[in-house]
Order: C-alpha cells, then sequence, then structure tokens
C-alpha cells in the first residue's frame, strides 16, 4: 500500500507569497476577460441586435390576424425575390440587416452625468462661501476665494456619497494660510466638520508643500468582531483592528459565518520591545476594562498575569483561579502584598538573567516567562493607601517599570480622565504605548498620546472604541475586540459563550464533596514515646493542612 504524504503546513512567509499569487492570477483574468470583451463588442452587438430583430418579428407575426396572414407572406416572398433578382441584392440586403442589428443592439445605458447636479453644486457653493473669511486676504491681487466667486477652481475634485453629502473632497488655499499653525488647521476642520455633515469621521490630510487639503470620510469601524485566538507570534498582542490602509499586515478572524482579513494593531512586548508597557485611558463605559480582558486572554497563551482591580466591579472574576493567573486582587492589602512580590520577582529574575549571562548560559526558564501586571483604576488604592497612612501602590510599579523589559515583565495600566491626574511620574514616562477609548476632545486625546488625532472624535462611538499610539509612530483609529464579562447579566450568550472558550482551565480540580464530622477513633494507649508523639504530630499537621485548603465552590470543582 503506498503512503500519501502528508500535507505541508504553511509557513506565514508561504501562505502571504499563495496569496499574492492568487491575486496576481485573478488580476489576469480580469485583464483578460476585459480585452475579450473589447475585441468581441462589435460580435455582441450584431449578436444582441439580431436576437432583439427576431422578437420584434416575432412580436409582429403574432399580433397579425389570420386573414392577413397570408397576403403578408405573399408580401414577404415577393420582396426576398426581388432582392435575389437585383444586381448585388443579397450583398445589399445583408448589409442592410448588419446595420439595423447594430443600430438596435447599441448600449442605450444613459451616460453618467458629467459634474454635479443643483444640490451638490449648492452644497459646493455653500462650502465655498464659507472658507472665504479664512482663505482670503484684503492684499490679495487675484484672490482664490472671494465673495461670490467660482468654486471650480478651489475644488479641483470632489466626490458624494449616495445620500448627497460630500465623500470626498480636495481643496486648494493660498500659500499665506498658516497652515502650520495647529489652531488654525484646527478652526479649518471644524468649519468641514460641520459644513459637510456632521455624525461622520473626517480625515484631514494637509499638503503643506503643494497648499492643498484632502477631506476624506471614513467608515465605521467593525465593532461586533468577537474575541478569538489571533494569529499572532509570541510577544505580539492585538489591541484592536483600524483602518486598511493604516498597517502593512492583516489577521484571519472569523466574523459571524464569514471569514476576513482585518488589519489589526500589534503591541510588541519582550526584551527587544521599544514600548515595553501600556497606559490605557478612557471615561467611564468606554470599554478599558474590555482592553485589559483582551489583552490578559492573549498574555495568558504564553505567560503569567497579576490583576490589580482599583474599581471592585468584578471585572475580572472570571480570570480568578485559572491557570496562569498568579492573583485577582481588589482590596488594598492584597494589592499592596502582590505589587511587593512583582517588585522582588522583577528583581530576582534580573539577578538569575545577569547571573547566567556572566556565566554565558542562558537565562533560566521561570525567568524568561513573560509575566503580565495588569492595574485596572490604580488610582483608587492611591487616595485609600494616603487617607489609611500606607504606602502608595504605584510606588511600587517602579521596579517593573524601570527593568521590566530585561526581566520580561509587562505593566498594563488603564484610568479614567477625571483620575489621569494622579497617576505617578514613573507610570507617565515609562508606559510609551499609549490608547484612549471613548469620546474624547482632540486636545485630550493629543495630552495622552503625544500627538493629535488625525481624524474628527466623533460623540457618540461604541465600547472599546479609540485611538492607539505606539511610540513615536502614527496615530492609528483603534477598535477593541469585543470581550465583555461572562459573568454579566447583560452579555449575550454568544459573546459569553466566546470568552469562556479563551479562558485556561481551572488550576485547582478537586472535587466539592460535603464535609461529613469524622468517626470517633477507638482509644488506644502508645506503647511507646515516640509512637505517641509521631501519632500526635501527624493528627496537627492533618488538621492545619484541612484548615487551610481553600475551599472550592461546586461550580468552579466541576
Amino acid at each position: 500500500m503506498a503512503r500519501r504524504p502528508l500535507p505541508r503546513i504553511l509557513s506565514k512567509d508561504s501562505a502571504q507569497i499563495a496569496r499574492m499569487q492568487l491575486a496576481r492570477s485573478r488580476e489576469l483574468a480580469r485583464t483578460a476577460a476585459d480585452s475579450a470583451t473589447d475585441v468581441l463588442h462589435p460580435l455582441i452587438t450584431v449578436t444582441r441586435g439580431l436576437r432583439l430583430l427576431a422578437s420584434a418579428a416575432r412580436r409582429k407575426w403574432a399580433d397579425t390576424p389570420q386573414d392577413r396572414r397570408g397576403p403578408l407572406l405573399f408580401l414577404v416572398a415577393s420582396v426576398i425575390l426581388a432582392v435575389t433578382l437585383a444586381p448585388y441584392g443579397p450583398l445589399l440586403a445583408v448589409i442592410t440587416v448588419m446595420a439595423a442589428a447594430a443600430w438596435q443592439g447599441r448600449d442605450r445605458t444613459a451616460p453618467a452625468p458629467e459634474g454635479p447636479d443643483e444640490a451638490q453644486t449648492a452644497r459646493l457653493q455653500s462650502l465655498y462661501e464659507a472658507l472665504v473669511p479664512y482663505f482670503s486676504s484684503p492684499e490679495d491681487p487675484a484672490p482664490l476665494y472671494a465673495h461670490g466667486g467660482e468654486w471650480e477652481k478651489a475644488f479641483p475634485a470632489h466626490e458624494f456619497d449616495d445620500a448627497g453629502r460630500v465623500g470626498h473632497l480636495e481643496i486648494r488655499y493660498p500659500a499665506y494660510f498658516p497652515d502650520g499653525e495647529p489652531e488654525a488647521r484646527m478652526r479649518i476642520e471644524q468649519l468641514l466638520t460641520a459644513k459637510a455633515g456632521r455624525g461622520r469621521e473626517y480625515r484631514f490630510a494637509w499638503d503643506e508643500e503643494g497648499n492643498q487639503l484632502t477631506v476624506a470620510v471614513l467608515p465605521p469601524l467593525p465593532a461586533d468582531i468577537p474575541a478569538q485566538h489571533f494569529v499572532t507570534a509570541p510577544g505580539e498582542t492585538v489591541l484592536g483592528f483600524t483602518d486598511p490602509g493604516e498597517v502593512q499586515r492583516t489577521l484571519p478572524l472569523s466574523y459571524g459565518e464569514e471569514e476576513i482579513d482585518v488589519p489589526p494593531v500589534v503591541w510588541r512586548t519582550g526584551i527587544r520591545s521599544t514600548e515595553p508597557h501600556l497606559l490605557a485611558v478612557g471615561h467611564p463605559g468606554s470599554g478599558t476594562s474590555t482592553l485589559l480582558r483582551s489583552i490578559a486572554l492573549q498574555a495568558l497563551r504564553y505567560g503569567d498575569v497579576l490583576i490589580v482591580d482599583g474599581g471592585g466591579t468584578g471585572e475580572y472574576a472570571c480570570l480568578t483561579g485559572r491557570d496562569g493567573v498568579l492573583a485577582v486582587e481588589c482590596a488594598l492589602p492584597g494589592a499592596l502584598a502582590s505589587l511587593e512580590w512583582a517588585a522582588q520577582e522583577t528583581e530576582r529574575r534580573l539577578i538569575a538573567i545577569n547571573l547566567a549571562r556572566q556565566a554565558g548560559d542562558p537565562p533560566p526558564a521561570d525567568a524568561r516567562r513573560p509575566l503580565w501586571i495588569m492595574l485596572d483604576r490604580p488610582c483608587v488604592f492611591t487616595h485609600l493607601a494616603a487617607a489609611d497612612g500606607r504606602k502608595d501602590p504605584q510606588a511600587l510599579l517602579q521596579v517593573p517599570l524601570r527593568h521590566g523589559r530585561a526581566a520580561n515583565v509587562t505593566v498594563v495600566v488603564a484610568e479614567q480622565f477625571d483620575s489621569a491626574e494622579a497617576l505617578s511620574d514613573a507610570v507617565r514616562q515609562h508606559t510609551r504605548a499609549r490608547v484612549v477609548l471613548g469620546p474624547a476632545a482632540p486636545r485630550q486625546v493629543e495630552a495622552v498620546l503625544g500627538a493629535p488625532p488625525h481624524t474628527t472624535p466623533l460623540g457618540h462611538v461604541p465600547p472599546g472604541r479609540g485611538y492607539a499610539r505606539l511610540g513615536v509612530g502614527p496615530v492609528h483609529r483603534l477598535q477593541v475586540p469585543r470581550t465583555p464579562d461572562p459573568y454579566d447579566d447583560a452579555t449575550s450568550d454568544a459573546d459569553r459563550q466566546a470568552v469562556l472558550e479563551l479562558l485556561p482551565a481551572r488550576a485547582t480540580a478537586v472535587e466539592a464533596r460535603p464535609t461529613q464530622p469524622p468517626e470517633p477513633a477507638e482509644p488506644r494507649e502508645p506503647t511507646e514515646l515516640t509512637e505517641s508523639t509521631e501519632l500526635t504530630e501527624s493528627t496537627e499537621l492533618k488538621e492545619s493542612a484541612d484548615l487551610t485548603k481553600p475551599a472550592v465552590p461546586a461550580e468552579a470543582a466541576g
């Protein structure tokens, strides 16, 4: 029996090459089809015309009464006989029929109207008049913008959507306009947002060399992509999804019943990362806890996670007792103890890695395994610690933040705008990966990300919608994958099942059994002192072990 070869597993590069070859094949097939259509267009037109002439003759014969069909046949036969006997008659008849077929088979689709209609012209004229006070100057001898002027010179290209609103617009402006000042740009962007149509997100591209502004309407990002396993390498974390033209990578995702490719915002952590720690800021209900939950589910695939929840709302109760979850702390004493241990663990890893390098050995396995420290609203614990006279929990983050990259320790902090001022200097300086979620003013976004957003913010956005910036890179639009709390009653069954499938198994698999009182033992006199001492010690150890054993609920034990 002949062996069949095993299927070869496609690597990342081979899969990309296969997609490129498939795209090239589709382009070649499309080009060949267009060329064949151009070559065969006269034949297609004549064939369509002959079919229309035959249909017209059939309808004419069907509409003719029975008593007139005989004379009609005699007339047709006479015409055919005259054409046959006439010099060059058949040739002229074929030419006449072909010409009639070509005329009948021509493309009768009404051509698209050139230029905008009356409503679109009025909208463009309104935009032009609104820009006159900003793009005009009394000293300009030949002003491009003037009241009652022509908008055709100022708007070289324009497009409209199905609703009749501006979808794409190119605007020329004079060279003396201060396009390098953020305040001047902001005034123009606010004006165009109001005049072109509110409720949409616009992208403004300023060409300072060519004195041209391009306005494009961005489609909304998909907000219903559920949590799932992402095709990423160790050390890569998917923060969310962005526009197709912003990144050079796509991920295959399950979107309902379809498989789609979505461009992700990938955050790289580890020893060679330039943005080892992350800070997420947003308003209540903006999705910062959803972002931390999504990051935690991805981090548990390759490392350990320590969670400190300052909100105390139980957003991370689903992670309690799972494999890889070291602790989920919601109280101040536990948070202080966990963060103090994290600082000592970072120092221990640094010492172990340093000793291994001095000896010429690879780092130990426990120092290579990633450790994630996630803090949701740490400023709440800062206020509680100050009121109780205890140490600030954020002070314990200095060692993981400063030396976490070398020790494979990553810190993720999520805070709200109203408490962001209480963040320590260490958190502000060492969190180079930034995320802003929810509705926020451009100045708030710029204060967190260090750069203004390239799009106009919306007043009403879905949870998990915002902006992301990694280091000194560009600002990306971001939509966090839908990762709700599976224990929340408002969570749908599909979302709950998607999150539960990503959770690791329970760390303890002890079956919950009802406790029964122990049976009384028969009295026994010890023969020797050593035997009595050993029995007493073993009994005490057993009782202490039973007392210190964690109680596992029946649901968790199952």
